[in-house]
């Protein structure tokens, strides 16, 4: 009975890694596309698209950290 539980937490904690890795690296590339960007003189609307992908990835992170913590809840 100790196994099944043992192997749900480490799949919840490899989801958990998983998540925490996409915030650091979008927030990282997001900030270098903006510092690139503006060296390269981009145009507002390639600088949008940078944000609104790192708009989806945040909302992915938010989603999937809803669904740890509802199956932590269970």
């Amino acid at each position: 009975m100790a196994q099944p539980e043992r192997d749900h937490e480490r799949k919840l904690a490899r989801q958990a890694r998983t998540v925490a890795f996409v915030i650091a690296g979008t927030m990282l590339l997001w900030m270098g596309a903006q510092w690139v960007g503006g060296k390269m003189g981009l145009e507002a609307r390639y600088v949008f698209l940078f944000d609104f992908a790192a708009l989806a990835a945040f909302f992915w992170a938010l989603v999937v950290t809803y669904q740890i913590w509802r199956k932590r809840q269970g």
